[in-house]
């Protein structure tokens, strides 16, 4: 992990931000010692993110399947 200067992290914004990305992250000391961890946020994962599944199957099956299931729904009434 890299350590920039104030200044020069300011200087080299987007070169830092790159390394923060693909480390993980940088550090950042000011000029009285302090230092700060620069992390890049992890983006939250879409609860429609999910892994695919291999069915083997064509489309025009597909098709069928859904004609099937909505001829059998047709006929039946919903309660409100």
């Amino acid at each position: 992990m890299e350590i920039y200067s104030y200044s020069e992290a300011r200087q080299k914004l987007s070169s830092v931000l790159d390394e923060a990305e693909s480390t993980g992250k940088v550090f950042i000391r000011r000029r009285d010692g302090r230092t700060y961890a620069l992390v890049p946020e992890r983006m939250p994962d879409s609860p429609l993110d999910v892994p695919s599944v291999n069915a083997n199957i064509s489309t025009q099956e597909v098709v069928e399947l859904i004609r099937r299931e909505r001829g059998r729904r047709r006929g039946v009434r919903r309660s409100p």
